[in-house]
């Protein structure tokens, strides 16, 4: 019985580990004469090292550049999270102030509200209840107007990620020169 053609195959192939790059090639024999690009490799191979050196130096550069950024926005949104909680909770604590007061001044002034008339005491209630929905609706138009600045700057981090994310792909070599391109695929 003969093997499987894929378990012949398998013996020809080699797996390489280049810097974190795998990939698959047909494995090399000592009679094999060794290919041009080794020669090159082998002739300069402190060369090739320092251009892959300066080559990850300045993808690193980028990419730090990148996350300071990122950074610098997340911190800038993170401000204005903590801004709008701190404002929530002023306003909490200003509303539960007035709270206290109204009840105590119905505690004080349970008899004088009695004494008054019918029509004094439901202006004077529905005043204060008036006044407490005019602060909750302050409160509430502030908290909105808070949250609108964080959305207006979520969408700014997005239009410009939008923005770099379509540069990288009009900074390729092949809008440079198409010809060239067209010239080496014909080549081929």
């Amino acid at each position: 019985m003969e093997p499987p053609s894929s378990v012949l195959e398998d013996e020809e192939w080699e797996f390489c580990d280049d810097d974190g790059f795998v990939y698959r090639r047909k494995k090399r024999r000592l009679n094999d004469p060794p290919l041009p690009a080794a020669d090159k490799e082998e002739a300069n191979p402190e060369e090739e090292e320092n251009r892959r050196r300066e080559w990850k130096r300045r993808t690193l550069l980028k990419v730090v550049e990148r996350y300071k950024r990122e950074i610098g926005q997340w911190e800038i949104l993170s401000n204005a999270l903590k801004a709008m909680q701190e404002k929530a909770q002023k306003s909490q604590i200003e509303q539960q102030e007035r709270r206290e007061q109204q009840e105590w001044r119905e505690e004080d002034g349970a008899v004088s509200v009695s004494s008054l008339p019918l029509e004094d005491r439901d202006n004077g209630a529905s005043r204060s209840l008036v006044d407490e929905l005019f602060a909750q609706a302050e409160a509430q138009e502030a908290i909105i107007q808070d949250v609108s600045n964080l959305c207006a700057v979520a969408e700014a981090m997005c239009d410009e990620q939008e923005e770099q994310l379509k540069q990288s792909y009009l900074d390729l070599p092949i809008w440079a020169s198409p010809h060239d391109l067209m010239a080496s695929l014909c080549d081929d």
